[in-house]
Parts: C-alpha cells; structure tokens; sequence
C-alpha cells in the first residue's frame, strides 16, 4: 500500500462544510485485506441541525500503472448513508502529499482531493461538470486523534 494511504491510518476529527452548510466530521481509516486495501468510514453532522447525519463507507486500494517512473493508480468503492443507488467505483492517483479520487455519477463526477500535512487532513470534493467546470461540494479539515476504544476491547 502506498505511503499516501498508509498515512491516513487512524482516527480524524473536525469540522467542514458540504455545500455550504457547517458540520462536524469523524474519519476511522484502517487497512483491511492483509493491508491490501485502506477502509475508511467517515460520519458528519450538521452543526445546526445534530438529527442531520450522514455516514460513508469507502474502500481504497493501488495498484503500481508499471514503467521506469511507476505512478501507483488508485482505484475505490463508495458506499453511503443515500443507499445502493448513489455507491459508485472511483479511480485516481497517489500523489506525494496525499491521494485523488474521482467517482463519476450521471450529474457530475466527484473529485475527492485528500491532502495530508503531519498531523492535519484536508478533505476536499468538488463537483465536475461534463463541460470540466468545477463547483465546490464539500471540505473538511481534520486533526489526527487517539481512536477511541471500541467496547469489544474490553
């Protein structure tokens, strides 16, 4: 697994808006499937409005496009509060200072910019048009946090 997905390994909380509207977020990434793949749940909440939830459950995995100058080539799943009819496959990039990852949907493609600087995580999407215009759709920053025991440690 590429460092760039490696790095999000953990717990992440802080706030963000999705179209316009302020929330809360929380990122659980771990990998899974002998470290093949990153695995990340992420659950936000309007600020305004607490009952306002939303959950996102992605899958994350690379593979190496070959070549003298090997680019690792993303490839995805995404999965959501919305149900079976808005999952969708995404492919992207490992970049040096995080990862991209786009999922294309009839209205638009979601470009998912993941951006990682020490112990801070900045979570972009924006919405692309077929035209290539871009529209912000959604940005969080997080902090990396201890991740809270879960009750079946005990």
């Amino acid at each position: 697994m590429p460092a760039s997905l490696q790095a999000i390994d953990g717990c992440w909380t802080g706030e963000g808006r999705v179209m316009g509207k302020p929330v809360t977020m929380a990122i659980r990434a771990r990998p899974v499937a002998l470290d093949a793949l990153m695995i990340v749940d992420a659950e936000s909440r309007a600020i305004d409005d607490p009952a306002d939830r939303y959950a996102a459950h992605l899958t994350l995995g690379a593979s190496s496009s070959g070549g003298e100058r090997a680019q690792a080539l993303l490839t995805g799943y995404w999965a959501d509060s919305f149900g079976g009819g808005y999952a969708a496959a995404g492919r992207g990039v490992v970049r040096g200072d995080g990862f991209d990852i786009a999922y294309a949907y009839p209205d638009a493609t979601f470009v998912n910019r993941w951006r990682l600087q020490e112990q801070t995580l900045r979570w972009a999407i924006v919405a692309r048009s077929s035209d290539g215009a871009e529209k912000p759709f959604a940005d969080y920053l997080v902090r990396k946090i201890a991740c809270p025991k879960a009750a079946k440690d005990d």
